[in-house]
């Protein structure tokens, strides 16, 4: 399975104020690594939209254990990999390391989407295209 490697420096408006980064924040970084992941599998959002007529793929489950703290100006990385793909569904893992220690272990499912109607926000699951199946196993098109 394909996977992308992102680095990023905690910040202090991150943090809480005895500097240690405040929890949801771990969820925007792990939002933006699916995303930087999608796109390195060359499934940008608006190729996503434009090409294939779907929404996108919103979160519909995320969960996370928290091991080490981080704090502020800490250099994380984050390793992102789909784990389980489905017909209308896949899994991220993301892997937070702290000086080579894992801090952070969480999953995302994400559903592939497309809107239907003309009701702002009413959609429904879709098959995720088979060349994006390819794409996120890491096989070249």
């Amino acid at each position: 399975m394909l996977k992308n490697r992102k680095t990023i420096r905690i910040e202090w408006g991150d943090c809480d104020p005895a500097g240690i980064i405040f929890f949801p924040r771990y969820f925007s970084y792990f939002d933006a690594c699916t995303h930087a992941l999608l796109e390195r599998a060359g499934c940008r959002q608006r190729d996503v939209q434009s090409e294939y007529g779907l929404l996108g793929f919103p979160l519909v489950d995320v969960r996370a254990r928290f091991i080490l703290p981080t704090r502020y100006d800490d250099d994380v990385v984050v390793e992102s990999g789909v784990t389980k793909l489905g017909r209308t569904s896949f899994q991220v893992q993301h892997l937070l390391y702290k000086d080579d220690l894992l801090a952070v272990e969480a999953f995302e499912t994400r559903v592939c989407v497309a809107l239907i109607g003309e009701n702002p926000g009413t959609m429904e699951a879709r098959p995720i295209p088979p060349e994006f199946i390819k794409r996120l196993n890491g096989q070249k098109l």
